[in-house]
């Protein structure tokens, strides 16, 4: 394998997403929002090309992801060698990405979110620049806990969801002209102790949105689903990586994407019920039937079991997607 091999996974997996959207799963002319993360796929050897001690102290790759929030496909991907910094590549991999979508027939707004690993100014000019709207997680340095100390106490706003065993808070200022939205959560001390003074522990995140700060906030917290994605894939082809050879890990990387998507499209466009489904439910459902193959009268018959637990779901995915027209 080399880099043009990957290069041209990479494109079978943009023509996948198009052809998926077009026959039903899209966003079209809706709202779409994109989560962008990185993780560390671990290895296990010392032959391992490229794989590095990254910021979690492993030995692995660091890809970076795009996933979309509602259905949990990828929409991109670049494996990344393991001791390389969250940020880099991170620029043109957005340019990727919203080049991508929108080929793909994505019309609507787009929002990205993404934790404090990807604040950088060169990436929220270019959203900007794109019309996109993006929350983006804040390191805590020590401009910004000034900036945060300089918010009146008047100004904090409860957060009435938020589970009794603590205290949850709101306020913003702005930084950079962006809005920065600050959360402090205080946690509920025992009853048989006393504070000497109270703690909060503070998270920040910018945006360029204009909703209320308690809507913002929320959907912002929502980015760590992409954490289900990551384990879906860890779970299945990425568990590993299998080869030697940087490049092959790459292709690997991206076929495991693919894989992923093709179950996530089976349900969507199979299943009526739109409920969310881990990755090995959907394997276990649809995927990992026992049967035989027959030939008499020179034609091929499928058994399956008569008594498979999840067989009309099987067969409501089987006549939907029979159903579908075909690609263009």
């Amino acid at each position: 394998f080399t880099f043009g091999h990957v290069r041209q996974l990479d494109r079978v997996l943009a023509e996948a997403l198009k052809r998926a959207w077009r026959a039903g799963v899209g966003p079209g002319a809706a709202r779409l929002v994109i989560d962008v993360d990185s993780f560390v796929g671990e290895v296990h050897g010392h032959d391992k090309q490229g794989a590095g001690y990254g910021y979690t102290g492993e030995l692995g790759y660091h890809p970076i992801l795009a996933t979309r929030a509602d259905t949990s496909e990828v929409l991109h991907v670049r494996q990344r060698k393991g001791q390389a910094n969250t940020q880099r590549g991170a620029l043109r991999f957005v340019d990727e990405l919203l080049a991508r979508v929108r080929r793909a027939g994505a019309t609507g707004q787009i929002v990205v979110r993404a934790d404090s690993g990807f604040q950088n100014k060169r990436v929220c000019q270019r959203l900007r620049e794109r019309g996109c709207e993006y929350s983006i997680g804040v390191a805590l340095a020590r401009h910004i806990t000034d900036l945060i100390a300089q918010i009146p106490d008047q100004a904090w706003q409860p957060v009435l969801d938020y589970p009794d065993s603590g205290v949850c808070e709101l306020a913003e200022t702005t930084l950079a002209g962006d809005r920065l939205i600050v959360r402090r959560v205080h946690l509920a001390a025992q009853e048989d102790q006393t504070e000497l003074f109270t703690y909060w522990r503070h998270h920040a995140f910018i945006t360029n949105r204009q909703e209320r700060i308690h809507e913002v906030d929320a959907e912002h917290r929502a980015h760590a689903q992409v954490e289900l994605v990551i384990r879906d894939l860890k779970d299945q082809a990425l568990a590993h990586f299998p080869s030697g050879h940087y490049s092959a890990n790459s292709a690997w990387t991206v076929i495991a994407c693919l894989a992923h998507n093709l179950q996530r499209w089976t349900a969507l466009l199979g299943l009526a019920d739109p409920t969310p489904r881990a990755a090995a439910t959907i394997r276990r459902r649809l995927f990992a039937l026992p049967g035989r193959l027959t030939r008499t009268a020179r034609r091929w018959t499928l058994h399956l079991p008569a008594r498979w637990p999840w067989q009309h779901a099987f067969i409501e995915a089987l006549t939907r997607i029979r159903a579908l027209p075909a690609a263009a």
